[in-house]
């Protein structure tokens, strides 16, 4: 009896220390398990718009963009881990100034990758969207620098992933139909012409926001208009087979989507948790009885208002089922 109360001693502590350990990697949240739970709230989520979400391979740096509900602000976020404490969330040292949204970084975690309208050089005339990229100095990420063509166009590019190959994939408006997803491959060095997706991730529907597995084997994407839409738009993921070729995508379910907007997938560097973003709201008019203004604020000051925020769950009811 002795020795089975020190086994399970041992077993009980133990697991204790892996959940203070994931609890301090993902801003000290209680581990995700099978189901969408939002993210932080109250801190990262809350009643601004929260949206797409970065965190660096080791594990001690997050970003995420803040965004109006009208689109017009986008600023992105960052909180960083010291002595195993995430400080509050700040504007990053390259945001604040122009739109900027969709961080994203590059699998060795030397680059983070952004989306911005800022100008090109200078106090020059706002651009469209353009994939931007920072690097650290320092311990700072700062100098930001356009992926110039033929990763940018006079078109807008959003949501960048970049994968080991150095292969980068995002969006853009395509003609004769809405966006798709699109790969410029890296070789020799340099960037090729960006290509759609095949026709089994791309349609005449909206396709947008991917992310990329590193190792190029699965894609989480953000589709709007297709037949089996729960509405709003759904996250869809496609795998690739045994000779690299993309199979058909298909919708993740309402296990992870709503009836309303969900998207901008995200996979942790260690493949543990997936995030995505959604404008969920737990409001349900009419009200059961009549509301103060006190009340009405604090319903809406509250995370679940309609808002999009940031929810996550365990990645391998994603990408081992």
């Amino acid at each position: 009896m002795r020795y089975i109360f020190f086994l399970l001693l041992i077993v009980t502590t133990a697991r204790a220390q892996q959940t203070k350990s994931l609890n301090n990697q993902y801003f000290n949240q209680p581990v995700a398990e099978d189901s969408v739970v939002i993210f932080a709230e109250g801190t990262i989520s809350d009643q601004f718009g929260n949206r797409d979400m970065a965190i660096s391979p080791n594990g001690d740096e997050m970003f995420y963009t803040l965004q109006s509900s009208n689109g017009v602000v986008n600023a992105i976020l960052y909180s960083k881990k010291i002595n195993g404490k995430w400080t509050a969330p700040e504007v990053a040292p390259f945001s604040g100034l122009y739109s900027d949204m969709e961080p994203a970084f590059s699998p060795d975690g030397s680059k983070l990758y952004f989306s911005s309208n800022r100008p090109l050089s200078g106090a020059g005339k706002r651009k469209d969207y353009d994939i931007w990229f920072v690097t650290k100095d320092d311990g700072a990420w700062i100098n930001p620098q356009n992926m110039g063509v033929p990763v940018n166009s006079d078109k807008n590019e959003y949501y960048a992933s970049v994968t080991k190959s150095g292969n980068i994939y995002f969006t853009r408006a395509v003609e004769n139909r809405d966006e798709d997803i699109m790969i410029c491959r890296l070789e020799n060095n340099q960037y090729q012409p960006a290509e759609s997706l095949p026709d089994e991730i791309n349609s005449t529907a909206d396709e947008f926001n991917a992310f990329v597995d590193p190792d190029e084997k699965f894609i989480l994407f953000s589709v709007y208009g297709k037949a089996d839409d729960l509405g709003g738009g759904d996250i869809y993921i496609s795998k690739k087979d045994s000779n690299g070729k993309w199979l058909a995508a298909y919708n993740l379910g309402n296990k992870v989507n709503s009836t309303v907007l969900d998207y901008c997938p995200y996979i942790t560097p260690d493949k543990k948790y997936f995030f995505f973003t959604s404008n969920r709201s737990n409001l349900k008019i009419p009200f059961s009885q009549r509301q103060t203004l006190q009340n009405l604020h604090a319903v809406l000051n509250a995370a679940l208002n309609g808002s999009d925020n940031i929810y996550w769950m365990r990645a391998d009811e994603i990408i081992d089922r």
